[in-house]
């Protein structure tokens, strides 16, 4: 007489399932790596309507951004460049990524709000040197609320 075994089904096994996403969302139009500490990331444009836009990528590395390998980003490796200058970097549509360190950026911000004070302050003076006391042109930047007193 034949042994009947005893096995489980299949089903019981112990394999974890990957589930797919419940909710549909639309598709990003620019893949973004994960987030790396101490980098910032941006897509710089390396061609306009089909030529090459040298100036923007120089000028863009000046200012200190470097593009991405795609070995370092396995993430989008998908979408890795396998020919032009840009060969082995992450392009899409004519955008390469590049990353920045972060202490850049707070540099480059504090660059502009300086140029930016410096801006606000040659046209008040220029406004200014006009201004009478007897008759000024304008107070201080500040505004005050006043409430009035009650019966």
């Amino acid at each position: 007489m034949a042994e009947t075994q005893n096995r489980a089904s299949r089903t019981a096994d112990s394999r974890t399932t990957e589930s797919r996403i419940t909710h549909w969302r639309p598709p990003e139009v620019l893949p973004m790596p994960d987030e790396r500490p101490g980098w910032k990331h941006r897509y710089i444009r390396t061609s306009v309507l089909g030529g090459s836009d040298p100036s923007n990528i120089s000028s863009k590395f000046r200012e200190g951004y470097e593009p991405c390998k795609a070995e370092d980003y396995p993430e989008l490796m998908m979408h890795a460049s396998t020919e032009g200058r840009f060969k082995g970097n992450i392009e899409v549509g004519g955008l390469l990524l590049c990353r920045i360190p972060e202490e850049f950026i707070k540099q480059r911000d504090d660059y502009y709000a300086q140029q930016n004070r410096a801006q606000m302050e040659s046209v008040d003076n220029n406004f200014m040197k006009n201004s009478d006391p007897r008759m000024p042109l304008f107070a201080e930047r500040k505004s005050t609320i006043s409430f009035g007193k009650g019966s």
